[in-house]
């Protein structure tokens, strides 16, 4: 490498052991199938199997479209693979493809929630995998293509294509392939088929069965597969080799009427195409008059040629060069029709020829066949895409070296800019499954592509930088597509495909996108449904939140969004030539109010009536002065002169240092005695359904420390409106090591003195205690004990002590892997909110809309 960058992770070295062993251990395999249904009884069985399956049975029988409605086909993929060409392995046979096809399953799930059966099928011949593919479509929405050599997999793409009405995908053309162990066969291709139907269920909650045929003609490959076809709603093909791969997808898509994709095809010419337009943007070129040399000429390397074409590139300004050198017009050798559509007029006749004044390389071959001298031979600022795997064609540190102004791309997770076809396929099926689609279209790919340039632009939230050791990473040179690990890819791509299924009338079933883009975030896990209705809500009518620590980096991104969003008006505390300054830095631009306490033209107004509530407190009119220029002072003061109203401040305080200055400017609320502190858990309840969490409200985590039985009863009363502001209905208990004068003590006497207090203050609450923790939150212990308890399944949970409150939250938060939401600060007089030292920009936005809600119950 050239040097230290904050952009690069770190070398990752793997053994031969550590590989087995990941694949061998516990379960074997990277797979499995998760019920969505309840199947601990006898009545449950009757259900799920006979005789109550023969409803379903025969409403699908009249109605074909009814299987969307009662079976899992509308969410699940076909992976396919014939293992003649397996990461670079080359031909092992459809058993030993599986391992491949596993792990292709595994990004399925992990980046796009689609569910994904691999199916490593011993076909060779293109007939034989279109035949097999088309036979599995009935079962799949779509269907991706996989590690089928070319030049079989172009027709094996095209063939299925015509014979299916569901999406096909050949990844290998338009994505990476994957770890090029090229042919090795469906036996072997197994581990990569389960692990892409693992990626589908884990980033885009798609159900997969990975299958290995042992099949290698086309007309066998289409023959299994089109018979397998009831089991899916879409097929993913997998690891087989060109030109068959071609074949078998399109006899596929021919063939069936879902979804049929070859992601060894389409998966790497989708995410190098939006590097492509990126980088293209960064260098100032126009994409109709550069020229660009392909290394390679299989199924990724067509496929990220026809793409290239699409989405402006003149045919006649691409060269391709396989083994035998430049495809140019009349050459003889090696040649097929895929091929011959790039024959070039040229006397270029080597890589060495062709890269001369060239101003795009896309490496789909081998490594270390690009040398720094062809590098230096290239146009001024060329971009490289070397992405053959494991190895690339050049190094990036000797990319970079030979050409410095060069924007370099690989297949590798450990250099900048990593060409990975998992940014494209799980999240391509959730689209094109989720408006049933009967095909993955040019149209559907163009805006996957379009849609991951447009994302790389957008500022980086802070969980991917975590989830990358990383400090900072903005749109630029060493970061032009997204990263894998983005959550928001879902959000972005997936959208963008089912409307382009839509536009383009692939689509059976029309959707409201905005709808959509809710559902998708609801299945990315926990607290997703309450942060979406606390920005909903914000959204409807936003307020002015002041910042306080308004110069910080986080402060600033978040401001930026809660504006973009429009769930707040924000103003920054600060220089304002410093904020400024860290706004061009971050390649952000935004329109707010800042304001510099020190330099505020109405510090004496604020001074005296800052002076007017504390005199009687020991204050002077001097001190008054110089306090109000304290952030955490001056921000709350600007909430009680009605220059906003909303304060959030925290990111670099200790929680009293925010507070006490808003305690003593504003008290608590004219109807409490008490302000509070109460965290949001979120817990992960998707065992029983996909999308479902359960809330809960615990307090008081950060204020008192050691309440009163009348302290209790105020903080759960304060808690309960919480819960009724969100839209919650509060059953409240209250707890303690007791259930209902089990135990004799003061300590739970006082609970139950609190218990009587609020039913006398609040008796349309439901409440009850004192009563353990488990009792609180089991149905079937209140049903099968306490039968005469008003609160079954609490929600909001009140703790007899700060102590037990704040060890319970963060022991959820740490082993329970619950999300925490907050603090939320209760009771206080006006809407003021602490962030806790250290948050992300996701949890200050979150917290900036808690304040708006918050500022909009005070008004009305």
């Amino acid at each position: 490498r050239t040097g230290p960058s904050l952009f690069q992770e770190p070398v990752m070295s793997i053994t031969r052991e550590e590989a087995l062993e990941y694949h061998r251990r516990g379960r074997p395999g990277k797979i499995s199938v998760t019920p969505t249904k309840p199947l601990a009884t006898q009545r449950d069985l009757a259900l799920a199997y006979t005789p109550g399956v023969a409803e379903p049975v025969l409403v699908i029988e009249r109605d074909p479209a009814a299987a969307y409605e009662y079976t899992a086909k509308g969410n699940l993929v076909a992976v396919v693979s014939n293992g003649t060409a397996i990461l670079g392995l080359g031909d092992r046979g459809p058993l030993a493809s599986k391992p491949v096809m596993e792990g292709k399953g595994v990004l399925f799930k992990t980046f796009a929630d689609v569910d994904v059966f691999d199916i490593e099928i011993d076909a060779r011949t293109v007939d034989d995998i279109v035949r097999v593919v088309a036979a599995l479509a009935p079962t799949f929405g779509g269907i991706n293509l996989e590690d089928i050599k070319a030049p079989e997999c172009f027709e094996v793409e095209e063939r299925l294509k015509a014979m299916l009405d569901i999406p096909v995908f050949h990844d290998d053309q338009h994505g990476t392939a994957i770890i090029c162990l090229g042919d090795r066969g469906p036996l072997a291709s197994k581990p990569v088929m389960e692990g892409k139907g693992v990626l589908f269920k884990t980033f885009a909650d798609v159900d997969v069965f990975d299958i290995e045929i042992d099949a290698r003609t086309v007309d066998d490959i289409v023959r299994v597969v089109a018979a397998l076809a009831p089991t899916f709603g879409g097929i993913n093909l997998e690891d087989i080799k060109a030109p068959e791969c071609f074949e078998v997808e399109e006899r596929l898509k021919a063939m069936l009427d879902i979804p049929v994709f070859h992601d060894d095809q389409h998966g790497t010419a989708i995410i190098s195409g939006a590097a492509l337009l990126n980088g293209l943007e960064l260098v100032g070129k126009d994409i109709t008059a550069i020229r660009v040399v392909v290394s390679g000429a299989g199924a990724s390397a067509i496929s990220c040629s026809e793409l290239a074409v699409r989405l402006g590139v003149r045919r006649e300004n691409i060269l391709l060069v396989d083994t035998r050198g430049v495809v140019y017009a009349g050459r003889q050798e090696g040649m097929n029709p895929y091929k011959a559509r790039f024959a070039a007029k040229t006397d270029a006749r080597s890589l060495s020829d062709a890269m001369r004044e060239a101003d795009v390389f896309y490496g789909l071959s081998a490594a270390n066949v690009l040398t720094p001298d062809m590098v230096r031979s290239m146009a001024e600022r060329p971009l490289i895409f070397a992405m053959a795997n494991p190895d690339p064609e050049i190094r990036y540190e000797l990319a970079k070296d030979a050409r410095p102004d060069a924007i370099v791309a690989t297949g590798r997770s450990d250099y900048p800019n990593q060409i990975n076809n998992v940014l494209g396929f799980p999240f391509i099926f959730r689209g094109a499954l989720d408006v049933r689609a009967r095909a993955i279209n040019e149209e559907m790919k163009i805006a996957a592509a379009r849609a991951l340039a447009d994302l790389a632009k957008q500022d980086v939230p802070d969980s991917v930088l975590h989830a990358y050791d990383l400090v900072s990473l903005k749109f630029g040179p060493e970061y032009i597509i997204p990263k894998p690990f983005d959550p928001r890819v879902l959000l972005w791509e997936s959208p963008a495909v089912a409307q382009a299924a839509m536009e383009s009338g692939a689509a059976r079933l029309s959707i409201d996108l905005d709808d959509y883009r809710a559902e998708l975030a609801l299945r990315q896990g926990k607290g997703v449904r309450v942060r979406q209705f606390i920005m909903n809500r914000a959204r409807q009518s936003p307020r002015r939140v002041v910042f306080g620590e308004g110069e910080e980096t986080k402060i600033i991104r978040a401001a930026v969004r809660v504006l973009e969003e429009g769930v707040a008006i924000p103003i920054l505390l600060g220089r304002p030539e410093l904020i400024a300054e860290k706004l061009r830095d971050l390649g952000l631009t935004a329109d707010f109010r800042i304001v510099n306490p020190r330099e505020f033209n109405r510090l004496e107004a604020y001074a005296r009536a800052y002076y007017e509530r504390r005199q009687r407190k020991g204050i002077t009119f001097a001190q008054a002065v110089s306090l109000v220029q304290q952030r955490n002072v001056f921000g709350p003061m600007m909430v009680a002169m009605g220059e906003a109203e909303a304060f959030v401040s925290g990111l670099t305080y200790e929680y009293p240092e925010v507070i006490r200055p808003a305690l003593q400017i504003f008290h608590t609320r004219a109807a409490a005695g008490r302000a509070a502190g109460a965290y949001l858990m979120i817990v992960d309840d998707r065992a029983s359904h996909p999308a479902r969490d359960r809330v809960y409200i615990f307090t008081d985590a950060t204020v008192n420390i050691e309440p009163t039985a009348e302290d209790l009863a105020e903080i759960a009363c304060l808690a309960a409106d919480l819960a009724i502001q969100l839209e919650l209905e509060p059953r409240v208990a209250l707890l303690s090591f007791s259930n209902f004068g089990s135990t004799d003590h003061p300590l739970t006497a006082k609970v139950r003195r609190a218990v009587e207090l609020i039913r006398a203050r609040r008796p349309e609450l439901i409440v009850d205690g004192e009563m353990q923790a488990d009792t609180a939150v089991v149905p079937a212990i209140i049903d099968e004990r306490y039968p005469f308890s008003r609160v079954r399944d609490a929600n909001v949970l009140v703790f007899p002590s700060l102590e037990a409150a704040n060890v319970a939250y963060k022991l959820l938060s740490r082993l329970g892997n619950a999300q925490a939401i907050g603090p939320i600060l209760l009771g206080l007089g006006a809407p003021v909110h602490v962030l806790q030292i250290g948050d992300d920009v996701e949890d200050i936005v979150h917290i900036a809309a808690v304040a708006v809600l918050d500022a909009q119950a005070r008004e009305t």
